[in-house]
């Protein structure tokens, strides 16, 4: 790869024709045209929103300071053509200053935007030079630096990684369509994902879930093929069509059988559910009921797993995390059941003691039974002294949730 450095570009000559593309897709221009400063594998601009916009100030009060703001590395795509492969966010955040789209504090605490600065400050900022390395290379050679140059600074999170490796008109789409904030559908997804759709967490679910190898013959819910396997088979594809279908149809899905949002829906594998139970029949009204009841039950620990609890048909009570019983309640019913089957002749656990084998009569330790509702917690048994037995361990975990 071929680096030159050039040390007579101006701030005013970076801002010159500068344009920010409040969608977010590819775009951000400067250079009078010259420069893409947001090209397809960049991620999107993060300093607007980082420590409410702190970021963004400091690049222009270090610029007024006179204290340098780092290398700035273009990529050289033609005679007349550059891209932005390193300093984007800084770049961008000169841009929006000088254009009035926010606005810095000055030594008084008073807000100050560019135009309203006094003249020898703005006159300060638009003739700062910056150093910018030129780099001529293959792609490969580019996207490597890309990776090696970000590795400090504000990490790239692992999608942003991927858009950088797979860029293309496939992720200018996606990119347009799930890290969009100006989306009005964020704040629903939002409600099933976790994470900014700014720093590609939407998009990246919405490949995790359309990924999945569902019809494989040695299928597996957790497994999922990887996110850039995909990515590599639709990098050139001038469409999202598939992506944008099943992940409408995952999320339609969850708000249909789950019509009343709770926090706790934010971050569960909706994809994994969806291809599990979505063919079943569910009545919206009495999953609803359920909800708010398993909500209200003081016995259930874990709420995140309520739903893929009543998926499952109301089943696995592991997922609710159900509470046991305490050790006191445990020692007390235990000592009462071994003195009252002493005085019989006969075991301390129920089940043995009606048996035919040798251990009809066996006093069993306290370590070696567990404690267990009589009636199970899922029919209404609740987790109380007066519904509580001990249980050899065999008998226990044979007795499951009968």
């Amino acid at each position: 790869m071929i680096t030159t450095l050039k040390k007579d570009i101006t701030v005013e000559d970076i801002c010159t024709g500068f344009v920010y593309n409040a969608l977010e897709g590819k775009g951000l221009f400067g250079l009078a045209g010259k420069l893409t400063i947001q090209p397809e594998y960049q991620r999107n601009y993060i300093y607007a929103t980082l420590d409410s916009g702190k970021k963004e100030m400091d690049v222009i009060g270090s610029v007024l300071k006179g204290y340098p703001i780092g290398l700035i590395y273009f990529n050289k795509v033609s005679e007349s053509n550059l891209e932005v492969l390193d300093g984007q966010q800084r770049i961008t955040s000169l841009g929006r200053f000088v254009t009035h789209k926010f606005a810095i504090k000055d030594e008084n605490g008073m807000e100050q935007y560019f135009d309203g600065m006094a003249k020898d400050k703005r006159d300060k900022i638009l003739q700062t030079k910056l150093l910018i390395y030129e780099c001529e290379g293959t792609e490969s050679e580019i996207k490597e630096w890309f990776k090696t140059i970000n590795i400090a600074g504000v990490p790239l999170e692992p999608q942003e990684f991927l858009n950088a490796i797979y860029s293309g008109p496939f992720v200018t789409l996606g990119k347009e369509e799930f890290s969009n904030s100006h989306n009005s559908n964020i704040q629903k997804w939002s409600a099933y994902i976790k994470g900014s759709a700014n720093r590609q967490a939407i998009l990246e679910r919405a490949l995790d879930w359309v990924s999945k190898d569902w019809k494989d013959k040695n299928f597996d819910p957790r497994h999922t093929r990887p996110i850039g396997k995909y990515m590599s088979q639709h990098r050139y594809d001038n469409n999202i069509n598939e992506l944008k279908t099943y992940f409408d149809s995952v999320i339609d899905w969850a708000s249909n059988v789950f019509i009343d949002s709770k926090k706790e829906m934010c971050g569960l594998e909706w994809g994994r559910l969806y291809e599990q139970y979505h063919k079943q029949p569910y009545d919206p009204a009495k999953v609803s009921d359920a909800v708010q009841r398993l909500y209200g039950d003081p016995y259930v620990n874990n709420r995140k797993g309520i739903f893929e609890f009543l998926l499952g048909g109301s089943v696995d009570t592991k997922l609710l995390d159900v509470r046991v019983f305490d050790e006191a309640t445990k020692k007390s019913i235990y000592s009462t059941q071994t003195t009252k089957a002493e005085s019989k002749g006969i075991s301390n656990c129920s089940h043995c003691a009606i048996g035919h084998d040798a251990n009809k009569s066996k006093i069993w330790k306290l370590d070696e039974m567990d404690a267990d509702h009589v009636t199970a917690w899922s029919k209404g048994g609740s987790t109380a002294a007066k519904n509580c037995e001990m249980l050899c361990k065999t008998h226990n975990r044979a007795k499951g949730n009968q």
